[in-house]
């Protein structure tokens, strides 16, 4: 009764196993259609390895002998297929010339019509013999897959093309090497930077910071010009890994129509590609794209180039005459060209745009506004009202005892007040990356377990504070610790989800700044009650030097708390100005980003 399961078991090991560790035995009869290695990542840009053919005519039952050569390599893959129709299957049947490094497959109902590794074992060169079928299309190409390591191939490798006698020779295909095309149109270099001054004029443009200059060394440009039926399109920006844009239909990463310029070994290699929700782009076969131009100096990475504005021939391009949002992202890429995740937030639209339509000058964010909101009320809440709201209830209460407000004594209403606004800011907050995100984040860290922390703590001071025992009752000394320990803790969480959020993607406060204004900040308010504290303990050894009975003490200490009065308000004036410059400072540096 338990082997059916024990069964499934093992044969889900095998399909697991198989994803993960790939194919060292050469047994890639999944990879028939795509010829993709199933080690995730995305193949690499430019082949290192080539194919040969010792001839270029062939008749149905000839032998050609095709040699692949480069690079040590693991493992690879070898077809042929029609030259002018690269997706169909596979055609014709191979023989081996070393069974020891080579083995072969069999891709759909063709018998022996791929080859494939034996083993890891490197290699340098491989030959095999491909026997010509009888219905054999009139032009074939030889393609190949190599992996070099596990996280570094090429897919579709391009050989030559064979034809059959008196054949004309076939049109040069729009594919490009390993599925991540390079482009296949011939390739300019750009002689100087971009400019700037057609933008809102004759052409669409994209700019961060705003109105800044593409020559320089910090500014992200993207630009689009119509021509007729095409656009020609700039991009620039200070990288020296990859810069991509995409046509979106949201604010979210997924299904969209994506561009890369990809700088490997000093020059870009211009790719289309498709994105899938939040994974690496799955860079295309085909090329779109025509005058295609490159500069890379100065810290600067540049692309231009041209695409239609329709191309119903090319899978997953959109229509250019149609509103999109458009993201602007770079990032780092490998020396074989191979793309990281970028660094910090795309630049993104605040709109749909069409990019054919009225010229515009336009700008971008890299936080989208709830998240901008977000952060921006909770410092609000834990620089200002949090803070202003202790040292008031802290040190105040003999300063502002005998002042009323409401039939309360001054200092409570303030306080009370103060820790209202801040339940109320933070309460919104708290709201807002749930509505931005649609539930909950799995790519920011501790942050939102911590934030949750502090909006339980934040909601339960309150529910407590309404239990509040009268001043002489047995337990008010229990309630007032309970009252400060779980203030403290929430502010103390709070000041360290700040620091972690400062540096999220989403909001990416500019560094080391942010981590420095937030230190100063707990500084700023760490010395402001130190120094409160040590003028009462001052307050109080004068007292016990003039007084020893304890209700003159008492007394006394609160006449002397009375004559601190001036003292403490100049305090408490250049502590709020002080929050106040520190809470604008924040702000400004949310707005910009």
């Amino acid at each position: 009764m338990e082997l059916p399961g024990f069964a499934v078991a093992v044969c889900m090991f095998v399909c697991l196993y198989a994803s993960v560790v790939g194919y060292p035995n050469g047994k890639v009869r999944e990879a028939c259609t795509s010829m993709v290695p199933c080690h995730g990542g995305s193949p690499q840009l430019s082949p290192e390895h080539t194919i040969t053919v010792n001839g270029t005519e062939f008749k149905p039952g000839d032998n050609i002998e095709v040699h692949l050569s480069g690079p040590d390599f693991e493992g690879f893959f070898i077809q042929a297929r029609d030259a002018e129709h690269l997706e169909s299957p596979a055609v014709g049947s191979f023989v081996l010339a070393d069974r020891r490094r080579s083995q072969l497959l069999t891709c759909g109902r063709t018998k022996n019509s791929a080859v494939s590794h034996t083993s890891k074992a490197k290699k340098k060169d491989i030959k095999v013999y491909w026997i010509a079928p009888e219905d054999a299309p009139k032009h074939v190409q030889f393609l190949a897959t190599v992996v070099k390591k596990y996280r570094i191939f090429w897919v579709k490798i391009l050989g030559p093309i064979v034809s059959q006698p008196d054949v004309l020779s076939p049109t040069p295909p729009l594919h490009a090497t390993s599925e991540a095309m390079s482009t296949s149109h011939p390739v300019s270099y750009i002689s100087k930077p971009f400019s700037a001054s057609g933008c809102g004029i004759t052409k669409f443009c994209i700019r961060n910071p705003t109105n800044c200059d593409p020559g320089s060394a910090s500014c992200f440009f993207l630009s689009f010009q119509q021509e007729g039926n095409s656009v020609f399109i700039e991009m620039s920006g200070p990288s020296e890994g990859y810069l991509a844009f995409a046509l979106s239909q949201d604010q979210w990463m997924g299904g969209d129509d994506a561009y890369l310029c990809v700088s490997v070994d000093h020059h870009i290699h211009v790719s289309t590609a498709r994105l899938k929700e939040r994974s690496h782009p799955l860079l295309d076969s085909e090329n779109a794209l025509e005058d295609v131009s490159w500069r890379l100096a100065d810290g600067l990475l540049q692309c231009s180039f041209r695409r239609g504005i329709r191309l119903p021939a090319y899978k997953g391009r959109f229509n250019l005459d149609t509103s999109y949002y458009i993201f602007l992202a770079d990032g780092e890429a490998s020396e074989g060209g191979l793309i990281y995740k970028h660094r910090h937030q795309p630049l993104i639209t605040d709109g749909l745009y069409n990019i054919t339509g009225l010229p515009q000058d336009i700008g971008g964010s890299r936080a989208p506004r709830l998240i901008k909101a977000h952060g921006a009320l909770m410092f609000v809440a834990w620089i200002t009202t949090v803070s202003i709201g202790v040292i008031v209830a802290r040190f105040f209460k003999p300063v502002w005892s005998h002042s009323f407000l409401f039939g309360k004594e001054l200092w409570f209403q303030v306080h009370r007040m103060l820790m209202l606004t801040t339940v109320m800011l933070t309460s919104i907050s708290f709201v807002l990356p749930f509505v931005y995100r649609g539930g909950w984040s799995q790519q920011a860290g501790f942050h939102p377990y911590l934030g949750c922390a502090v909006m339980a703590l934040t909601i339960f001071q309150p529910l407590m504070a309404g239990f509040r025992p009268s001043r002489h009752a047995p337990r008010r000394q229990l309630f007032n610790w309970f009252h400060w320990s779980t203030g403290t803790t929430a502010r103390i969480l709070a000041v360290v989800t700040m620091f972690l959020g400062m540096d999220l993607p989403a909001l990416d406060l500019p560094d080391p700044w942010d981590t420095y204004a937030m230190i100063g900040f707990v500084a700023w308010h760490v010395g402001t009650d130190v120094l409160l504290e040590i003028h009462s303990y001052c307050l109080v050894r004068k007292v016990e030097v003039i007084e020893d009975d304890r209700v003159q003490i008492l007394q006394s200490l609160t006449s002397a708390e009375a004559e601190g009065r001036l003292f403490k308000q100049v305090v408490l004036t250049i502590y709020v100005c002080g929050n106040i410059v520190f809470l604008v400072a924040f702000l400004i540096a949310i707005s910009q980003v």
